[in-house]
């Protein structure tokens, strides 16, 4: 079992207070938040949303990787994951996220690739931690020359 930790501080009232998260597992540092930066332009700045964007894309990517190999196919050369998540100030919050993945893997063929897709988004971590989200994937199987390598 793994345990990760963040710290956030938050001073004032939600619409002029700001705060700060803090990376504590890893060290990697601390970032401003503030409620503006969920609706406005972030300014330096980060939000919930985007912290779980960078989370989901990060886990979706690795969960493909896994799948890939439970199918009996080589490791990906390259898995490309954007998350946009989406959230409505004053209503309900976040009502969704959408993943864009491109990936490059030998020998697999769009039929394999696409049922590894299919697992990733049931087994996902992040992507199970939102149930109740609704997570839309657009998936495609690329070539390196095709993504500029």
């Amino acid at each position: 079992m793994a345990v990760r930790t963040a710290e956030a501080r938050w001073e004032g009232s939600l619409k002029e207070g700001q705060g700060e998260v803090e990376l504590v597992s890893s060290g990697l540092g601390s970032f401003e938040v503030s409620r503006p930066v969920r609706v406005e332009q972030p300014n330096g700045k980060t939000s919930p949303e985007e912290l779980i964007a960078a989370a989901h894309s990060a886990s979706f990517s690795m969960s493909l990787a896994l799948e890939l190999a439970t199918a009996g196919l080589p490791a990906p050369t390259l898995v490309d994951t954007k998350a946009e998540v989406t959230f409505v100030a004053g209503g309900p919050g976040i009502t969704g996220v959408e993943l864009t993945v491109s990936a490059v893997v030998p020998e697999a063929t769009e039929e394999q690739f696409q049922a590894a897709v299919a697992a990733a988004e049931k087994n996902c971590p992040v992507s199970r931690a939102l149930a109740g989200t609704e997570i839309r994937v657009e998936a495609s199987l690329a070539s390196l020359s095709r993504i500029g390598f």
